[in-house]
C-alpha cells in the first residue's frame, strides 16, 4: 500500500510540475496586449528621428562650427575663404590667404562633420547672405536648397513658420 501511495504522489507530484507552465491562451494574451501597446508608442516615436536631425544640424550650425570659426577669426583675422573652406579649422590651409597665426585645430573631433543626412556643410565666405562674415547651410533631408534647408541665415523667419 505505501508503494501504492509513493507512486501516486509520484504521478500527482509529475503532473504539477507538467502544469508550471503558461498555457498557450496566456501566452497569446501577453503577445496581444504587448503588440497594443507597440502599436500606440510607435506613431509618437517614429517623427521624432527626422526632428532630431533636424535639431542636430542646427547645433552644428549655430553653435559647434560657429564657434570654431569665430576662434579662427580671432587667431587668424578672418574668416577662411570658400576656397579653404571649413577645412582650414583642422588644418592650417595652404591655400592663399595662408593663416599666419592659426592655432588650431578649431573642431574638438579634429574632422569637419557631416550634416545628419551625410551631406557636406555648404560654407561660403564671404557669404552672399551674410556679406560681412560667412554663410553656413545644409541642404536638410531631401539634399536640395528649398525651404527644409537648415542656414545661418533667415532663421527668424523660419521659426515664426
Amino acid at each position: 500500500m505505501n508503494k501504492d501511495l509513493l507512486r501516486l504522489w509520484k504521478e500527482i507530484d509529475m503532473f504539477q510540475i507538467k502544469r508550471d507552465g503558461f498555457t498557450l491562451i496566456e501566452i497569446m494574451l501577453v503577445v496581444i496586449i504587448i503588440g497594443i501597446l507597440v502599436a500606440m508608442l510607435v506613431p509618437n516615436i517614429a517623427g521624432r528621428s527626422e526632428q532630431a536631425r533636424l535639431t542636430a544640424a542646427r547645433t552644428d550650425i549655430e553653435s559647434s562650427l560657429a564657434t570654431a570659426l569665430d576662434l579662427y577669426k580671432m587667431d587668424v583675422g578672418q574668416y577662411p575663404t570658400t576656397d579653404q573652406g571649413l577645412g582650414a579649422l583642422i588644418k592650417a590651409s595652404s591655400v592663399a590667404p595662408v593663416p599666419v597665426n592659426w592655432s588650431g585645430p578649431y573642431l574638438k573631433k579634429k574632422a569637419v562633420p557631416k550634416d545628419p543626412w551625410g551631406h557636406e556643410y555648404a560654407y561660403a565666405a564671404p557669404g552672399t547672405h551674410n556679406p560681412d562674415s560667412y554663410d553656413l547651410s545644409s541642404l536638410g533631408p531631401n539634399g536640395v536648397e528649398d525651404e527644409h534647408s537648415i542656414t545661418n541665415w533667415g532663421n527668424e523667419e523660419k521659426e515664426q513658420k
